[in-house]
């Protein structure tokens, strides 16, 4: 499921990816400052069934097609879709860069596996940019244990 405005090969392109799940400050203050790293901002969201295999039972708390309609009615996300099922390997990402050509991916300053995320981009001639400092204050998984929210 791809959503998309249209793309002007003359804009610089920004990816992001991500769970998003239950949408909060941090995410929107880390989108925001992404896409002020260029024109075109595409976010790639985790499938439900690898976000039960990376953050365990009871997670996702909203479904894909929630999260992916939440990020869409921030305004200023230019494309949303849903990352393959298979992305695991540093190949699967390759492969998804090459698709997309960013010329930036954005992470935050606590993305796992960073090193090996920027020499995947080295190769395909863009950059890894840390737009955002970690806040352990919020996240995810500290609102659902304070709303006691399961899935």
């Amino acid at each position: 499921m791809l959503e998309s405005k249209k793309h002007t090969p003359k804009q610089a392109k920004v990816l992001v990816t991500g769970v998003f799940d239950l949408l909060h400050q941090e995410h929107i203050a880390f989108l925001k400052k992404a896409k002020s790293l260029g024109d075109w901002l595409m976010v790639g969201v985790e499938s439900d069934a690898r976000v039960r295999r990376l953050k365990g039972k009871g997670r996702p708390i909203q479904s894909q097609e929630e999260r992916l309609s939440n990020l869409k009615q921030l305004g200023f996300i230019d494309q949303v879709f849903i990352l393959p099922e298979k992305f695991d390997h540093p190949d699967d990402h390759l492969s998804l860069l090459k698709k997309l050509q960013p010329q930036f991916l954005a992470v935050s300053s606590h993305t796992a596996h960073r090193l090996e995320k920027e020499r995947l981009m080295r190769q395909i001639g863009g950059k890894l940019v840390v737009v955002h400092k970690h806040n352990p204050a919020i996240s995810t998984s500290k609102i659902i244990k304070t709303r006691n929210l399961k899935h």
